[in-house]
């Protein structure tokens, strides 16, 4: 069993930067790939980014603003938002399952219970 804990969201500027993070329960922390999605008002969950042992996987929307990264000594994982766009602007949750990175929602067995970004104009 896996616990996620999201935490860093908040309101932020369009330009500016937020760092998320994810910490996880568990010993086994290591083995588990861990992934970002995201959902905003009236929209579908989507795929923001993940990371597993292989690297780091991004949606277009967010590559080379996005950056994912994690400290298994720490069991968390983190996700640094760059350039911020109103359109980011969603809840951010976190997840996990074993081996390796989906970007299908239905493929993860553990979820945080997000955290809100607001990225104002």
């Amino acid at each position: 069993q896996v616990q996620l804990v999201e935490s860093g969201g908040g309101l932020v500027q369009a330009g500016g930067s937020l760092r998320l993070s994810c910490a996880a329960s568990g010993r086994t922390f290591s083995m588990y790939a861990m992934a970002w999605f995201r959902q905003a008002p009236g929209k579908e969950r989507e795929f923001v980014g993940g990371i597993n042992w292989r690297g780091t996987y991004y949606a277009d929307s967010v590559q080379g603003r996005f950056t994912i990264s994690r400290d298994n000594a720490k069991n968390t994982v983190y996700l640094q938002m760059n350039s911020l766009k109103p359109e980011d602007t969603a809840v951010y949750y976190c997840a996990a399952k074993r081996d390796y990175v989906s970007r299908r929602i239905s493929e993860y067995d553990y979820w945080g219970q997000g955290t809100q970004v607001t990225v104002s104009s």
